[in-house]
């Protein structure tokens, strides 16, 4: 399932979606927030431009808004069916939310891109 060459593999790692040699960004641990977002310019294995226009991962935040709302509700459902009330179900929700925010980010523009650049097993070689 998680094997190189699919674009699972692609978006669970962060790396290059062309080549999947390596990673996408300059720190490959996404905890240290001033680096989280921080990109190579291109791929040092196939030279795959990470940003394929101005702009380019702005599209990424439509991306994000949909894995927050998924993981609110996986919270939100695991708050119900162990019966919190209301607020505890909320602060729940914002303490996840906030928790996974530094991987929500990335994961978010490894999704996005995936959506554009497809594996190659010419530049993978």
């Amino acid at each position: 399932m998680l094997k190189k060459g699919s674009k699972l593999y692609s978006i669970l790692t962060g790396s290059c979606p062309r080549c999947q040699h390596e990673s996408m960004y300059v720190d490959s641990n996404p905890l240290h927030m001033k680096n989280v977002l921080k990109m190579k310019d291109h791929c040092g294995h196939c030279g795959l431009k990470y940003m394929i226009e101005p702009s380019f991962f702005y599209g990424a935040m439509y991306v994000s808004y949909a894995v927050n709302v998924a993981i609110g509700i996986g919270v939100f459902l695991i708050a119900f069916f162990l019966g919190l009330p209301p607020l505890s179900s909320f602060l729940a929700i914002v303490i996840v939310l906030t928790l996974l925010f530094p991987f929500v980010l990335r994961l978010s523009r490894n999704i996005y891109i995936n959506f554009f650049v497809s594996y190659d097993k010419e530049a993978d070689e």
